[in-house]
């Protein structure tokens, strides 16, 4: 016989209310505590919005980086991911995150959907292995193109562009440069003047859903 409660509603009923309403209290702070990021963000290119809030911070899909992602997107190790500024890599669909040796993201660089950023790769002989490798580093102003995969160890200066369905498997240091292909090559170079450098407005200054005030001792504590 299933046990009741003295009200006469069963058990297993009460914990699950008591749980669904701890459950929405919890959100409830969340939601307080980021509501300014949510309100400052909104109008950059890589928002954090309600939806992929609702996603991360109530239902946990992603829930482990502290930057938006799209609940479609999947992210590994992700305190040894350093973001910069108005950059959240996953936030488009279908992109796959792998920061097991480390991934550096310069500030506003743009992600398009089905990016591939692998920081790790298997060793052959034991496939359950990852094998060690520098970190990935990717510049300000850079765009990764629709489907594009970058590589183990690849460094990628400020303002390279990253072609739709480019493997990258070099690095490019310098940027400035058009790369297309896998494996990827240049095909066009840049001229550094003409670039112009996009920066948001101080209250705007985020990384992720931390500020950029905040973020030097959230990178102290928080990342590896």
């Amino acid at each position: 016989m299933t046990r009741r409660a003295e009200n006469g509603f069963k058990l297993p009923f009460m914990r699950k209310a008591v749980g669904v309403f701890g459950r929405l209290l919890w959100a409830i702070a969340m939601l307080s505590k980021d509501a300014k990021c949510l309100r400052n963000t909104k109008g950059t290119q890589a928002p954090a919005d309600l939806g992929r809030w609702f996603w991360q911070r109530l239902i946990g899909i992603n829930g482990g980086a502290y930057w938006p992602m799209h609940p479609s997107s999947t992210v590994s190790y992700a305190q040894r991911i350093h973001i910069g500024i108005e950059t959240s890599p996953g936030w488009s669909p279908g992109c796959m995150i792998h920061g097991v040796n480390g991934i550096i993201i310069g500030d506003y660089t743009q992600i398009s959907q089905n990016v591939a950023i692998l920081s790790g790769n298997h060793d052959p002989y034991a496939l359950p292995k990852q094998l060690p490798a520098q970190p990935i580093r990717i510049g300000k102003y850079c765009l990764l193109g629709f489907n594009s995969v970058i590589m183990p160890g690849v460094e990628l200066g400020d303002y390279t562009i990253v072609g739709a369905n480019a493997v990258v498997t070099r690095s490019f240091p310098d940027g400035y440069v058009v790369l297309a292909g896998a494996p990827a090559s240049p095909v066009k170079t840049l001229e550094p003047e003409l670039a112009r450098d996009h920066v948001s407005a101080p209250h705007q200054r985020y990384h992720g859903y931390v500020s950029a005030a905040d973020f030097p001792e959230f990178a102290k504590n928080n990342l590896g």
